[in-house]
């Protein structure tokens, strides 16, 4: 924040909460600069004329103004203004019109570009979060029992019951719960499903949906990697701009790849729409065009705090002088998002996993005896993966890791191992009282808490004896792959990647779900896959574990063991709500 007292030439850009620029009309058709002076007190006291209340002054740039450098300072204002010359206009309402425009405003607009990203946040502080996760009890339930559709698709009272009784500690991952069906019994991990991330980005794209009857609402690409709950969304009048690799649609609905003479969702948007940003986040160039349009970003904003905290580490790292590795998939959304935050802090990198991190390393090693040929390997192996103008012998001295929230923590450990090795064994042992070389001081605080008390809970699941494992989720989602991972190591092709109960044919057919875990160039497939070909009876009762990722509704998880149920002989299974009233019931003892 800037000083109301600087005695430089000051301009006051005041934006509202849909970050159109206020301005003031001119003689003619056209409109300058609103707030000016030749020092801040001069240009503040214009400003509190019209709108008392306003954000603090945040200094972005300069401005050679009629041959006088001007700061060029940010500010957030609510309401209208009285004064019927001042208007609000979208930059790209005033870029369409440069010819009419002020000078001032003309040379502030060429070169305000790279600060869009920050108009929609001037209310909060750099360590603020964009959105807390709300408490329990603060969220609108109602929401999810609109209709029959929606109730079976979210609400489960199996589930309900069982994370009242292993939910004890929301971090803590404890002891898996047993649901005894007779004929099969399934363990239940105490952590499963949707993480508190994805419910506050559910929430927000329901409730928005609801206050904005007659206003078109978009999300920016899918809310999370459930196909379900997408649907559910888009039958209530939801609509994406672009698909989750970033291709954007069309009017008609369909990629812009598949219908190249229509014009694109994106060019119709106008300040009267609503788009929702997902929990994974977006990038700033998709920010930026936002902003362009005066549409409000920061209000239908649902990134979630836990990748906000992956980006303000990734901020402080740059600001301490490090080049950043992201451990992440560089086509997944979170990634991207991160990458396109990180770049303005920082040198960045993206690793896929521990194999390219070891590639890495060997650029790094090359650079000290062939700094051309380390640097030629570079661009070649991580193309598209590293901020422009990447420089191997300097952006390489010191590093610090970042990951994608959605992968094993245990590989991320893995990578900062390998680099603290690697270092250590080229320039020796760190120096005290000067810079690690690989930096965090052993911490791994960007990693998701939430993410890893699912695995940490499936892992406790996985020591008991099981004869097979279904894993509910998205075929996108990174985070339902990982916890399959851990599954198929035990129990191999017992181990079943779902996205619904629709996937179980029978106990003999299982449409599993092979994901592209080396990218999505090799393509991901479904195959039909044998669970128990013999008899379903008169084998002893079957262990099943059952699980979701972490954008799966427990309704979903609910249908599912009431399919496999429908598959044994209905005398040899008991009803969902005598297993129910037992973990009820076991809930009152413990």
């Amino acid at each position: 924040m800037i000083s109301p007292s600087s005695s430089k030439a000051c301009v006051i850009l005041a934006f509202n909460a849909s970050n159109q620029l206020l301005v003031r009309k001119h003689e003619g058709a056209g409109f300058d600069l609103a707030f000016t002076g030749p020092d801040t007190s001069k240009a503040l006291a214009q400003l509190d004329a019209v709108f008392p209340a306003h954000t603090g002054l945040a200094e972005y740039f300069h401005a050679e103004i009629n041959q006088t450098r001007h700061r060029v300072v940010f500010t957030q204002i609510s309401g209208r203004p009285s004064d019927p010359s001042l208007q609000f206009q979208s930059i790209e309402q005033l870029e369409a019109h440069t010819a009419t425009l002020g000078a001032g405003l003309r040379t502030v607009l060429a070169a305000i570009d790279p600060y869009l990203i920050h108009i929609p946040y001037l209310q909060l502080g750099e360590n603020d979060f964009i959105y807390k996760f709300r408490p329990e009890k603060d969220r609108n339930l109602a929401l999810y029992s609109q209709d029959a559709d929606t109730s079976a698709l979210y609400q489960s009272a199996l589930c309900s019951a069982i994370k009242a009784i292993a939910r004890r500690r929301e971090g803590v991952a404890t002891a898996p719960i047993p649901l005894d069906f007779g004929a099969v019994r399934y363990l239940i991990p105490s952590h499963f499903g949707f993480c508190l991330g994805v419910k506050n980005a559910i929430d927000r794209a329901y409730e928005t949906l609801a206050a904005n009857p007659g206003r078109r609402v978009f999300m920016l690409s899918e809310l999370i990697h459930n196909p379900f709950v997408n649907e559910d969304l888009l039958r209530r009048g939801l609509r994406y701009l672009q698909s989750e690799k970033g291709v954007p649609f069309a009017v008609n609905g369909q990629k812009a790849t598949a219908a190249p003479f229509l014009p694109l969702l994106w060019d119709t948007l106008t300040s009267d729409d609503v788009v929702i940003i997902p929990a994974f986040g977006a990038t700033d160039e998709d920010k930026k065009r936002l902003v362009r349009k005066g549409i409000a970003v920061c209000q239908y904003d649902a990134t979630c705090m836990l990748v906000e905290k992956v980006w303000k580490a990734a901020r402080t790292y740059g600001r301490e002088g490090y080049t950043v590795v992201i451990h992440g998939k560089h086509e997944h959304e979170e990634t991207k998002a991160t990458f396109s935050n990180t770049r303005r802090y920082a040198p960045a990198v993206i690793v896929r996993n521990l194999a390219e991190t070891q590639l890495l390393g060997e650029v790094i090693t090359q650079s000290l005896t062939d700094p051309a040929g380390a640097q030629t390997r570079f661009e070649s192996v991580f193309a598209d993966r590293h901020t422009p103008g990447f420089a191997v012998a300097r952006d390489l001295a010191r590093v610090a890791v970042v990951n994608q929230t959605t992968l094993l923590m245990n590989e991320t450990r893995e990578i900062i191992a390998h680099l603290r090795e690697l270092y250590a064994n080229i320039f020796g042992p760190d120096v005290a009282g000067e810079p690690a070389r690989v930096g965090g001081s052993g911490r791994n605080d960007t990693l998701c808490y939430a993410t890893q008390v699912n695995q940490d809970a499936l892992a406790r699941a996985l020591e008991e004896p099981l004869d097979a494992a279904f894993i509910i989720g998205g075929k996108n989602s990174s985070n339902t792959y990982q916890l399959y991972r851990l599954c198929a190591q035990k129990l191999g092709d017992k181990a079943f990647f779902i996205q619904s109960e629709t996937n179980i044919r029978s106990l003999s057919e299982v449409e599993h779900y092979v994901f592209p875990a080396a990218g999505p160039a090799h393509g991901g497939h479904v195959e039909v896959n044998s669970l128990w070909p013999e008899a379903s009876s008169g084998q002893g009762p079957r262990h099943i574990l059952i699980t979701g990722g972490a954008s799966c509704p427990d309704g979903v998880i609910q249908q599912v063991i009431t399919r496999i149920n429908s598959l044994f002989p209905a005398s040899e299974i008991r009803s969902i709500a005598d297993v129910q009233a037992g973990i009820e019931a076991f809930a009152i003892k413990a």
